[in-house]
């Protein structure tokens, strides 16, 4: 059981190296988030206040994974231009704009808290 849950493990972390070499704007998303990370830690945020800069981060992470994950199955299913899996991209593009946007508002909620 042990040694299945390791190849699980090691298949995740497969996924994500794959995402990281693949996706520009998923190391862009990351270091950016490591960033937030250290200004919280410099503005010494709360634990409750970091709590929702790391799940706001993890939202916005995931959401470029499986943007990328259905990018890739939509381009194997369907190589040529068709509407439908055009409308599945631009649907998956609007989560993941969603997701930083919303990140974007907590970030400057929880940041503006600490300047005013």
């Amino acid at each position: 059981m042990l040694k299945r849950w390791l190849r699980s493990f090691w298949w995740a972390v497969h996924g994500f190296h794959t995402v990281w070499q693949e996706e520009k704007n998923f190391r862009i998303e990351a270091i950016v988030g490591v960033f937030v990370l250290i200004a919280a830690a410099v503005f010494r945020f709360s634990c409750g206040e970091t709590g929702l800069v790391v799940v706001a981060i993890v939202i916005v992470l995931t959401g470029e994974i499986v943007n990328t994950a259905m990018e890739d199955l939509c381009n194997k299913v369907q190589p040529k231009q068709d509407r439908d899996i055009a409308k599945i991209k631009d649907i998956m593009a609007a989560f993941v704009l969603l997701s930083a946007l919303g990140a974007i508002a907590l970030g400057l909620l929880t940041f503006g808290n600490h300047f005013l």
